[in-house]
């Protein structure tokens, strides 16, 4: 039987803070109107994070007066993947970054072939 990790909302939102404190600063200061929020529940079973906005490399001169894009990094499927806690702190870090790179254009098929 699978143990579960447990990590209260704060102590995950920690981690999820201290993965963004990862992204280099050149990229983290071109990061233009998107928010990272943590919820508990994804929408469909084994979804880890989900980038919901329009790409920086799709914005033209029509984008502007618009909501901010968002990143949602979920919680209890991430943990429920995760053996450990470093397999926490790990695969945080690896769902936020793979998310940003979605802010920033980079699809599925090319975040695969540089290993993320």
């Amino acid at each position: 039987m699978a143990v579960v990790i447990e990590l209260s909302r704060d102590a995950f939102e920690d981690l999820v803070a201290e993965a963004l404190d990862t992204i280099p600063s050149d990229l983290a200061e071109v990061m233009n109107n998107v928010v990272i929020l943590v919820e508990d529940d994804a929408p469909e079973p084994g979804l880890l994070g989900l980038y919901h906005g329009v790409p920086l490399t799709d914005r033209g001169d029509w984008y502007g007066a618009v909501l901010p894009d968002h990143i949602s990094i979920y919680r209890r499927e991430i943990l429920r993947i995760c053996d450990t806690f470093e397999d926490v702190v790990d695969e945080v870090r690896i769902t936020v970054v793979h998310e940003i790179a979605h802010h920033f254009g980079i699809d599925d098929e090319r975040l695969h072939e540089l290993g993320w």
